[in-house]
């Protein structure tokens, strides 16, 4: 205020749009630092000690050949080869799984225009379970040689396929055909897979449950191709695609008189959602939580347009997954606790509490 006058309102607070904008940069930045910070306490968690400062200049090393530590005897070959060889893709795949998790649970409420969906709405996971579940069953060479991961993609697949199958109709793809087709579809899945666990031998049971739960532990530096593609594909689609999922989450009408499709563009959202979501999937196996809980957090720190709130989605579920990984391992060491347990346990309680809160119902959790 100057001589008694108010300054003009431009000049006195920046505008939300601008507010909203620094503040997903901010967050963008401290995320990809923890993300960092968690990747580095990761590789240095287990059985055989390693302290971060170690796993940091075991990591350095391989990736810059020459550095003084790799040869003058302070790092062991065990302690270089528990790091490199089995935490570190086991990290890589946390931050890779939470990463697309979350992004698919962002494009399939957009495109579905239901703020309950997620990555499993579809039916997407109960697919590749039975896919996976048939493995451990049957074996691979009843199934063609198909190894468990390439079996639960082809389920994953099968099951987006049959979704959008059904919910095409008159020329588009109802958001209301695809959520009642996907659960219907999702139940039909997951009875068969229920009646493959009852009808298996016992020592088939515990694989079986295992994947359903969701873990990182099998992760090879090879297994990681697939959700690595599949994250890079879904974040330049996504990233380029913005503008017009702001456009849809108004309506068709509002987004057909601005020049875009809907069938289109939720088509093109569906397949990338199941690609994505199928790929992790195959390698994590049904991990939930994540997709749901990551990006109403991110609609609510940083509001809801794309722009903004997508790359705070997706470094967000990197972070979410790798430190529930971190306390799975922790917890109850020398017993570690499924993915799927932990992210429920500790997203349901938080996704209630944040139901509580005022900015719920701009990121459209209490309609």
């Amino acid at each position: 205020m100057e001589h008694g006058r108010a300054l003009p309102a431009a000049v006195a607070a920046p505008r939300p749009g601008r507010r909203l904008a620094r503040r997903a940069r901010i967050l963008a930045i401290g995320l990809g630092v923890l993300s960092v910070t968690l990747f580095v306490l990761s590789c240095a968690v287990g059985t055989v000690g390693v302290n971060p400062l170690q796993s940091a200049q075991i990591i350095l090393g391989h990736l810059l050949p020459g550095m003084p530590w790799m040869a003058d005897g302070s790092l062991t070959p065990l302690q270089d080869q528990a790091v490199w060889q089995f935490r570190l893709p086991r990290a890589l795949l946390a931050g890779l799984a939470g990463a697309g998790l979350a992004l698919a649970g962002a494009l399939m409420q957009v495109t579905v225009r239901n703020p309950l969906a997620e990555p499993y709405i579809l039916g997407v996971s109960s697919g590749a379970s039975v896919g996976a579940v048939l493995v451990i069953v049957f074996g691979s060479a009843a199934l063609g040689g198909l190894s468990l991961n390439i079996a639960a993609f082809i389920g994953a697949v099968v099951a987006c396929g049959c979704v959008a199958a059904m919910a095409y109709q008159g020329g588009t793809l109802s958001p209301t055909r695809m959520i009642l087709a996907g659960v219907a579809l999702g139940t039909l899945f997951s009875a068969i897979t229920s009646y493959l666990t009852i009808s298996t031998d016992a020592q088939n049971v515990v694989s079986v449950l295992f994947f359903l739960l969701g873990s990182v532990s099998a992760a090879t530096m090879s297994s990681l191709i697939g959700p690595a593609i599949a994250l890079v594909i879904a974040v330049i689609a996504a990233g380029a695609l913005a503008r017009p999922l702001n456009a849809l989450m108004t309506g068709d009408e509002s987004a057909t008189s601005l020049g875009i499709d809907p069938t289109r563009l939720r088509a093109l959202m569906l397949i990338l959602a199941s690609l994505l979501t199928g790929a992790i999937v195959s390698v994590a196996g049904g991990i939930g939580f994540v997709g749901l809980v990551v990006p109403h957090v991110a609609r609510i720190a940083v509001g809801a347009d794309h722009r903004r709130m997508l790359p705070v989605t997706v470094l967000g579920g990197a972070v979410f997954l790798m430190l529930a990984d971190l306390l799975a391992r922790t917890v109850a060491a020398p017993t570690e606790i499924p993915l799927g347990i932990l992210t429920a346990f500790v997203g349901a309680p938080f996704f209630l509490w944040l139901m509580r809160r005022g900015a719920a119902s701009r990121a459209g959790l209490s309609r």
